[in-house]
């Protein structure tokens, strides 16, 4: 072990850092990486390591490193960077970013299931409306308010990143692929962002011996098909289609392994054994690093299925490519940009489970092209994701954003809601011309205007339910059904703060004594029952 003491002197010119991340024992592939990352970076800056709150830092890390306190992060010049993640050992991370802002390296572009941790896990509803509608607006509001009411689904967690209030603080933010550059660029122009990559360690080839006698512990011959998921397993990882798969012509052989926690929503045992493959699949667990390598080197290829996607760059899938094990993707988001010479691409979608079963058929049956993509998958993650390259990238980036402004809170403006969506239509109606006394039988020229007072655009009529239209009518009396009724088209969309003006000729018919004048929505109700105007004369 290097000691503090043998540490080559640190020049007082180099770009001054406090490095923000778990670190083991915590149970985080960031944490393992910024372990791998902290030695490349020593040379390269003035490097200080500060200790998580809340979070232990093992005995041999500590000793390495000389961690300190958070309340020190970003005292004097030196630049605060941190690594943020999408789960809850990031939720202190993500607070000392809040209030100490420097440089992020955003791991998951989606932080929502962080802000749901941070919040509605500690049955606290406010904060999160407060940043959901931070974030992103109305559109915000509306998906925090269905939690009120328990509801808990997934598309508003991916579609909604949460990530707008604590980027927008930063001075700059890290990412490590073009996918991942532009859906932040996407979401907010105004934030800084550059390309790194993600700096993994070229480990030795794998172990024979090791693979082997690993597969011994699975009950499987040397030659037995195998293949292996790794890494920590949510539905996202798509498993139980490679599980599917197995239930395909031409897999019966082929065994899967799956090595890293598992979702407390998934039960791979009973899907395999629904699906009558039980006998083929091995759920392992959490493994040490060693047992992980071991692992790795006992299969023939892994898979690394992924949708939707929070925007990471998988680390658990370029440890496996570093090891020389080729990997089936979906082609998808960061997946999509790695090279075909080290990755088979798996559409989403109808036939995934059979694409999958016929890909690995067929890397199966032509072994030298398997041998290949192993050689060539070394060779890539040699090249692009040395560590040493990486923390030059990421120091070269930091030192660029260091001199430059947080573009600032600024609330977003998203698109207004239409009428299609939005439950509260408020309005002013004015109607002239109505003023009694206005005999039986006697035609008006009535002049309307219609002004839009609510956030979301009034779609025109003609475009389905949700378009809005005029009604006019007469009755009796409240009580009794409308004797003649006529409709005003209105021509185009109104937005929130606009007006519409229309002249229309009115006959009172005999009899009738009330008249009544409301927007509607085409196929749903009057404007009234939504919060909106109506207008009601009794002559």
């Amino acid at each position: 072990m290097v000691k503090p003491s043998d540490h080559p002197p640190i020049m007082t010119s180099l770009l001054a850092i406090d490095y923000v991340s778990p670190l083991p024992p915590v149970r985080s592939g960031i944490a393992d990486y910024s372990l791998d990352l902290l030695t490349a970076l020593e040379p390269l800056c003035d490097l200080r390591v500060v200790q998580v709150p809340g979070q232990q830092i093992a005995d041999e890390v500590a000793e390495r490193w000389l961690p300190v306190p958070a309340d020190l992060t970003g005292e004097g010049d030196r630049l605060p960077v941190y690594q943020m993640g999408n789960n809850e050992y990031h939720a202190p991370v993500m607070e000392l970013a809040l209030e100490r802002p420097g440089v992020v390296t955003l791991h998951d572009v989606v932080l929502h299931h962080l802000l749901v941790e941070m919040t509605l896990g500690q049955a606290e509803l406010d904060p999160y409306l407060e940043r959901l509608a931070a974030d992103h607006g109305w559109v915000g509001e509306r998906a925090a308010s269905a939690r009120q009411w328990g509801e808990l689904g997934q598309a508003a967690m991916f579609s909604l990143p949460a990530h707008r209030t604590l980027l927008r603080r930063q001075r700059g933010v890290l990412v490590h692929s073009r996918w991942a550059a532009d859906r932040v660029r996407e979401e907010d122009p105004e934030i800084e962002v550059r390309r790194v990559p993600m700096g993994i360690p070229l480990p030795r080839e794998p172990d024979k011996e090791a693979g082997l006698a690993f597969r011994q512990r699975l009950g499987l011959e040397p030659h037995t098909p195998l293949i292996g998921s790794f890494g920590f397993q949510t539905p996202i990882k798509r498993t139980e289609k490679v599980i599917a798969a197995l239930a395909q012509a031409g897999m019966e052989q082929t065994h899967l392994l799956i090595a890293g926690e598992v979702s407390p929503v998934l039960d791979f045992e009973e899907a395999a054994s629904d699906m009558g493959v039980g006998e083929r699949v091995h759920c392992l667990g959490f493994l040490d690093y060693d047992d992980f390598e071991a692992a790795i080197a006992a299969c023939d290829l892994c898979v690394n299925l992924r949708y939707p996607t929070a925007g990471e760059t998988s680390a658990s899938l370029l440890r496996v490519l570093a090891v020389g094990r080729p990997a089936i993707v979906s082609d998808y988001a960061h997946s999509s940009e790695l090279p075909e010479d080290v990755v088979v691409k798996i559409p989403l979608g109808e036939g995934e489970a059979e694409a999958l079963a016929e890909r690995v058929g067929n890397l199966r049956a032509n072994r030298s092209r398997l041998e290949k993509m192993s050689r060539q998958a070394r060779q890539y993650i040699a090249e692009q994701h040395e560590p040493s390259r990486a923390a030059r990238a990421m120091v070269e980036a930091w030192d660029e954003l260091r001199e430059l402004r947080p573009p600032g809170e600024c609330r977003p403006h998203p698109e207004p809601p239409t009428s299609l969506i939005w439950r509260e239509l408020w309005g002013d109606l004015e109607v002239k011309g109505g003023a009694p006394p206005w005999p039986e039988g006697e035609a008006r020229r009535l002049h309307l205007k219609v002004i839009n007072h609510g956030p979301a655009r009034w779609l025109a009529t003609g475009t389905g339910t949700g378009g809005v239209m005029i009604e006019i009518h007469w009755r009796q009396s409240p009580w009794t059904a409308a004797q003649r009724a006529s409709w005003i088209d209105l021509p185009h969309d109104l937005r929130p703060g606009e007006s519409k003006q229309f002249e229309v000729t009115v006959r009172r018919p005999v009899g009738a004594s009330m008249l009544v004048v409301e927007p509607h929505l085409q196929g749903v109700s009057g404007f009234n029952a939504l919060g909106g105007p109506k207008w009601v004369r009794f002559l």
